[in-house]
């Protein structure tokens, strides 16, 4: 038997590089996803539709193709002006840096900070991804300007290439999204979005990869299944500090090992101390039981993978109303797992007897997990922080070293 993994994410290797690439793609998707991939420049390629109209691309990246010229002939145009460091300018502030402030921002150079620097300054922030919108040229704000419109126009390119790899038009009848880089999910019935709801994805130190994978069941009233190393570090710690009462406070119960055929053994014949201690390795199978209590109270949603990533309820409602919603150990947590049930299913599962069922599903779904740090707007786009590093990490691989300036069919300057 192999060796039990549990219900908790693994990590992807250092030696995987993350950014653009799907880390982990189904055999059986293998014909509408591919692991690794050469990058295309989109900032070279977006102005000769010859180019890239095979196979007509996923909408995602139509909407971010017209944002990167929207941008381009917004922003992009202005002088890429730098800025000198200091303190923050606002309303009232005078000298040379708001003179130059207000050229980088397409203004004249005189008129000091007025009312009219202050709304472009607001602007800028909004689009930029610079929290509050507040028109106070900080050092958040300045450092941004000073970046150059460049790298924004490659931030854009580079989650265009990361959604050229969605399904293209007419790929299936129906996919998920997860959008890691949004928080979001999105569901997509004949190329068009059905629907799309918040979701708790991968912290910083736990990233959700990029994946192409297929959703085959779910279970209804799931265990939690505690991996092998959290029963030394985590079970066998709480047993030391709680005793045994532990097992019955918080609704776990203990199997004599993984196997098919394993059964309830009482926890005090087990050795809890030798286990914390590193001393026993723990080959019993300690899981949570089904309830409003487990980390994936009513519903998880299976598809295997390498990195044990899957989608499922919470008992933490709390968190979606959060803006910040990098939280999790890499799974994904449903805002509303009725509502996603009923989209893939057609109906929501119920256990019969609040035990743990599997519910095949009437035919699998692909689900595409991605990162995008770029939303197109009906204006252009906004950027969203880089939580990841993944924009960081794809830069090289999709521009290099180079500084070469790229030049579009129209004249505009990319570089």
């Amino acid at each position: 038997m192999a060796e039990p993994r549990g219900d908790e994410p693994v990590a992807v290797p250092r030696t995987i590089k993350q950014g653009i690439d799907f880390v982990y793609v189904d055999p059986q998707m293998s014909t509408v996803a591919r692991r690794k991939q050469k990058p295309q420049n989109w900032l070279q390629r977006l102005f000769n539709p010859a180019a890239n109209r095979r196979g007509a691309p996923n909408p995602l990246f139509d909407q971010l193709a017209q944002g990167l010229q929207q941008y381009q002939a917004s922003w992009g145009r202005l002088p890429q002006t730098k800025i000198p460091a200091g303190a923050a300018l606002k309303r009232g502030s005078t000298g040379k840096r708001v003179a130059l402030l207000r050229t980088r921002l397409g203004l004249s150079g005189s008129g000091g900070y007025d009312d009219q620097l202050a709304q472009a300054v607001s602007s800028y922030q909004a689009v930029h991804g610079l929290g509050n919108p507040d028109g106070i040229a900080g050092k958040a704000t300045i450092a941004s300007l000073n970046r150059g419109s460049t790298y924004f126009a490659r931030r854009i390119a580079i989650n265009m290439e990361r959604a050229y790899r969605l399904p293209a038009i007419r790929a299936f009848d129906r996919y998920v999204v997860v959008d890691s880089g949004a928080a979001e999910v999105y569901y997509f019935n004949r190329d068009r979005m059905a629907d799309k709801m918040r979701v708790v994805v991968g912290a910083p130190k736990t990233k959700t990869p990029i994946m192409a994978v297929l959703m085959r069941n779910a279970r209804v009233d799931p265990y939690w299944n505690v991996p092998p190393e959290l029963v030394r570090s985590l079970t066998a710690k709480k047993v030391g500090e709680m005793g045994l009462s532990y097992f019955k406070d918080f609704h776990y119960e203990v199997l004599s090992d993984w196997g098919p055929n394993a059964r309830i053994i009482d926890p005090k014949t087990v050795n809890w101390k030798g286990i914390a201690s590193g001393k026993v390795k723990p080959t019993v199978h300690v899981r949570q039981l089904p309830g409003p209590w487990n980390s994936m109270r009513n519903m998880k949603f299976e598809m295997p993978n390498d990195f044990g990533i899957y989608l499922h309820d919470t008992p933490h409602d709390e968190l979606f109303a959060q803006d910040e919603r990098h939280l999790s150990n890499g799974c994904v947590r449903l805002e509303d797992y009725k509502r996603f049930a009923g989209w893939v299913f057609g109906y929501v599962p119920q256990s019969q007897n609040g035990l743990e069922a599997k519910v095949d599903l009437p035919r699998p779904v692909p689900v595409y997990m991605t990162y995008l740090t770029v939303a197109a707007t009906a204006n252009g786009v906004t950027f969203r922080p880089d939580i990841y590093g993944f924009d960081a990490l794809a830069m090289p691989q999709m521009f290099g070293g180079s500084t070469e300036v790229a030049t579009a069919l129209d004249g505009t300057d990319l570089s």
